[in-house]
């Protein structure tokens, strides 16, 4: 440790910390411009000079680091008049229209100036103008280059953080200019975060524009709904209309950043597409009726199909609170356990729940990235979780963490690995395995226990290269985490590629690299939906259905009984339907019939159930079939908390009222309940957390009062392990034909985000992405229209030529609606085999074989 003077205060600080830093850990405010917590030091406004004490000239604190004894001043005669001469050049040329710019009243510049400029300007000459107007650099992205102040924060924030690269500097010295590619920012990632830290009013938020001034807003701090990183943001709201979204660089896992979605796509709470009132079916059309009316109807019908099996199915965006009692109602009131979180995949328990018991790490994202090596494991990270791609960017740039990539598809992080393998859909288990007998081998001796001798490579066939690198990363690395991807789950390879990656965790931990994994879930809470028991097998806490004690620890606090036979997911539901076996299916805030994968299916199990409920806050798909549709309160029209990646519980907090009829979805609950003569206690939301907090282990001791800012960790509790797996799975073959894998699009997380006008004027219309060689053969051209057509189905849409996409794949984003990209999906196959040709291409009918060619 050091020992630092500054202003006549003397700290300790680590090697390596700047004057700047000691002096904020002694509350001392030294102003900036151009420094960021996050970014390296730049050094170029010279706001934050300071005199040390045996050095001739000030130096600036944000780039001096601090050595023993050192002597600093911050607040001497010089160094008032240095930052007033600073700040005197920058208003120089700084047009003085604080009256009609959007960073009004929360400008630094205005503060700085306030705070140490000068009482008058010694400048005397006009002011130096690059443009008469503002710049459209992109639809949500305006600049006035005149406000620049050239601290070249956004610059950095795009380069060094968001890895874009789409903002640069043209000229120099004071005609230095910020500005896009040909000044356009139509390629870039649209996140805004240049925006969020301008310190002045140069890059501006085009859909906030003139729409109101800071000292007009009402704030609430909440969390984003659209992904699992959980990043904190602080929404404004005038007169209860949604204004803007900004975020905090000392609150949450996102520190000041947000993704295109976080910052843009949050007006979706205001969409045209809302349910106003509940409706039941009539004649063949759904008709608006009265909560009175709707309520005896479906007393009636309730009582009709009692005798039937009954099935739930809630979003995993839905908050804790909302989730619990929903899977209560159903064990409890409708007496089974058949029920489900998700739409597109199905959860293994018996190798998903002794994973997230042994090895989940229910920690800080920002620690365990800081682990020695990173394996991320399936999906495309820069599409599916863009804040967490961040985080790893700077670990992998700033700490030299070694980025490991395994995956179907590339990712722009790919670029900052120190190993990249590409695997095809469903052969991540198989290359797990050879990266787990390379380990094994590798270690020889050195490892404990018996359970590996009899691992041995995958069958031949498979390439071993990359799984040997993996492997050789992995053993070097001191500590190593794992983040999974959930799009593992689509395959019906997923039991065999949890068991694979408990084998690897176990075989690290063996290794004493003390293995963390964390899930990249696509929903913001998809790790509340499993914590709170939202699944076929499981109950609140992870626990399994058949575990008398558990069960009969909540049956006893519930009062009432528990079945104690694991039910049916969601692909098991509407085998019961079809079977004509489903009494009631009751669908919360979830569209099945756009998102599970083979829509013909589907529609034939939705149309023979019995009794079908929708309880939704837009008018879904889904909710079109509903024989009642129950109106819920949306996003930000409830409180409630949230269960992040990282096993953050945070507090998703309500900053408009419900509109037109809709109740709250926590009421909604207790009126079906009542239906049924039955209440649910509690049935408020703080009463219930409290209630989760007193039964469901990872979540004991936890107060709401106690969340605060950060939210707070739920605590792991170990499981029993499922036990070593050893035989490796069979190697994919390849395939002679074209496979079409899907997943989420940068612009859009499933289909809420589609109802976002903001993101729709930035988002890429539907595409089909191929790579450059597949393209070639079949004669196409990026920006072709495309016929993709499987056994089920076809669809149209625009390629996307990508140089980085492997051979044989053809990606579909499942963000689009119109799309209905399930229809060329069949139940239980995954990835699909398709075709793909030209949409005007003609077929000779003379001409033999295929008219696309594949692997």
């Amino acid at each position: 440790m050091l020992k630092v003077t500054i202003d006549e205060q003397t700290l300790e600080v680590e090697a390596g910390s700047t004057v700047l830093q000691a002096a904020q850990r002694l509350g001392i405010d030294v102003p900036t411009f151009c420094y960021l917590k996050r970014l390296p030091p730049l050094a170029s406004c010279r706001m934050c000079l300071v005199e040390i004490e045996g050095v001739r000239r000030l130096q600036p604190s944000c780039a001096t680091a601090a050595t023993d004894g050192m002597v600093v001043r911050t607040n001497t005669p010089l160094i008032e008049e240095t930052r007033s001469s600073m700040l005197d050049m920058l208003l120089a040329n700084h047009p003085l229209d604080c009256p009609i710019c959007d960073k009004g009243g929360e400008c630094e510049l205005q503060d700085m100036v306030m705070a140490y400029g000068p009482r008058e300007s010694q400048f005397r000459d006009d002011k130096r103008v690059f443009h008469s107007e503002d710049i459209r650099l992109s639809p949500v992205i305006i600049m006035n280059v005149n406000r620049c102040i050239q601290c070249q924060r956004c610059v950095r924030m795009c380069e060094e953080v968001v890895g874009a690269v789409a903002l640069g500097t043209v000229e120099k010295g004071m005609d230095t200019a910020v500005t896009g590619f040909e000044g356009s920012l139509a390629s870039c990632d649209q996140c805004g975060n240049c925006v969020e830290v301008c310190p002045v009013g140069a890059l501006m938020s085009f859909p906030y524009r003139y729409k109101a001034r800071p000292w007009d807003l009402v704030e609430t701090d909440t969390v984003c709904p659209h992904c699992g990183t959980g990043c904190q943001l602080t929404v404004g709201t005038r007169k209860g209309e949604f204004m803007r979204v900004r975020s905090k660089w000392d609150e949450g896992v996102n520190h000041e950043t947000l993704c295109v979605r976080g910052r843009f796509g949050l007006d979706f709470v205001a969409s045209r597409d809302r349910i106003r009132q509940p409706m039941i079916r009539q004649d063949g059309a759904l008709v608006p009726v009265s909560w009175d009316e709707a309520g005896d109807y479906l007393r009636r019908r309730l009582l009709a199909v009692e005798s039937k099996d009954a099935g739930g199915l809630a979003s995993p965006r839905l908050p804790n609170e909302v989730l619990y009692q929903f899977q209560k109602l159903m064990r409890t009131v409708f007496r089974t356990n058949n029920i489900d979180c998700s739409s597109r995949w199905a959860a293994p328990f018996d190798t998903l729940g002794p994973l997230l018991g042994t090895f989940y790490s229910r920690t800080p994202l920002d620690d365990v990235i800081g682990n020695d090596c990173v394996l991320v494991v399936g999906g495309n990270i820069t599409e599916g979780n863009p804040v967490t791609e961040y985080l790893l960017r700077d670990g992998a740039r700033r700490r030299q963490t070694g980025l490991l990539m395994l995956s179907a598809r590339p990712s722009r992080l790919d670029a900052d690995a120190r190993v990249v393998v590409r695997v095809p859909p469903g052969g991540e288990a198989a290359s797990l395995a050879a990266v787990v007998a390379g380990l094994v081998a590798a270690a020889g001796q050195a490892l404990p226990g018996a359970a590996f001798a009899d691992i041995d490579r995958p069958a031949a066939g498979a390439s071993s290269d990359g799984p040997d690198r993996l492997a050789s990363a992995l053993k070097e690395g001191r500590s190593v985490t794992v983040l999974v991807s959930v799009d593992l789950l689509r395959s019906p390879e997923a039991r065999a590629t949890l068991q694979q990656l408990n084998n690897l965790l176990h075989v690290l931990r063996l290794l004493g690299k003390g293995p963390a994994m964390q899930f990249l879930f696509d929903r913001a809470n998809q790790m509340g939906a499993w914590d709170m028991g939202v699944l076929p097998a499981a109950l609140p806490g992870l626990r399994a259905v058949a575990d008398d004690a558990a069960r009969t620890t909540l049956a006893r606090n519930w009062g009432a009984e528990i079945p104690s036979e694991p039910g049916a997911d969601l692909d098991a539901m509407l085998d019961l339907c079809v079977g004509g076996r489903m009494g009631a299916l009751y669908i919360v805030g979830t569209d099945p019939l756009v998102a599970y994968p083979d829509r013909n299916f589907v529609t034939r199990a939705l149309g023979a159930a019995d009794l079908l409920i929708v309880q939704d806050a837009f008018l879904t798909d889904t909710a079109g079939m509903a024989e009642v549709v129950l109106p819920a309160a949306g996003y930000g029209e409830e409180s409630g908390t949230f269960t992040n990646n990282e096993g953050r519980i945070q507090n998703v907090r309500k900053f408009r009222e419900p509109v037109f009829e809709a109740r709250g979805n926590l009421a909604i609950v207790d009126f079906v309940a009542a239906l049924r003569n039955q209440a649910l206690r509690p049935s408020t939301q703080p009463e219930i957390f409290d209630e989760i907090a007193r039964l469901v282990p990872a979540y004991q001791g936890l107060t709401q009062d106690g969340l605060g800012a950060d939210g707070a960790f739920t605590k792991a509790v170990p499981t029993l392990s499922a036990g070593m797996l050893p035989a490796p799975p069979p190697v994919p073959t390849a395939a002679d034909r074209l496979m079409l894998i899907t997943g989420d699009c940068l612009f859009h997380n499933g289909y809420l985000s589609e109802r976002s006008d903001i993101l729709n004027t930035v988002a890429n219309d539907p595409y089909v992405a191929m790579s450059a060689q597949d393209t070639a053969e079949l004669g196409l051209s990026d920006g072709d229209q495309v016929i993709v057509r499987s056994g089920q189905g076809e669809l149209t849409a625009e390629l996307k030529v990508d140089r980085q996409f492997p051979k044989g794949l053809v990606f579909v984003p499942e963000n689009y609606r119109a799309l209905r990209l399930n229809s060329l999906l069949r139940r239980g196959e995954y990835p699909c085999a398709v075709e793909v040709q030209k949409a005007h291409a003609t077929l000779e009918v003379d001409r033999p074989g295929p008219i696309w060619r594949g692997v």
